[in-house]
């Protein structure tokens, strides 16, 4: 049976700067263990603690661009374009520029702060 999502949850966001969540599907909106798709909203020089989460997070920029750091690489993801960080592997995002960012994030299996793993 379909079930009409009418309205997300406001969700409290790590980092160094006041960032919105707005988590539609998940384990707090819907009650969804499997997945998670959230909107967020991130202002210019955000940075989140780096993390090694047990999901895997599918991140779509709508506007503005996100810095996606790993172990070996750091990806600039512009509007349009879209990552993917695997469960297990260490990742850190960040809005450094002038614009912020505006993305959508999917995590597979849905996000927790249990599984999240942040660092210190």
């Amino acid at each position: 049976m379909a079930k009409l999502i009418s309205e997300p949850t406001v969700i409290e966001a790590a980092g160094n700067k006041p960032k919105l969540i707005r988590e539609f599907i998940g384990r707090v909106n819907s009650g969804t263990q499997a997945t998670s798709i959230a909107l967020m909203k991130s202002p210019q020089g955000w940075v989140e603690p780096g993390q090694c989460p047990e999901f895997d997070e599918y991140t779509l920029v709508l506007k503005g661009r996100l810095t996606v750091e790993t172990e070996s690489e750091t990806l600039e993801v512009g509007p349009g374009q879209a990552v993917i960080a695997h469960r297990g592997e260490w990742v850190r995002y960040s809005t450094p520029g002038p614009e912020g960012a505006e993305y959508v994030a999917v995590c597979l299996p849905a996000f927790s702060p249990d599984t999240v793993h942040r660092d210190a």
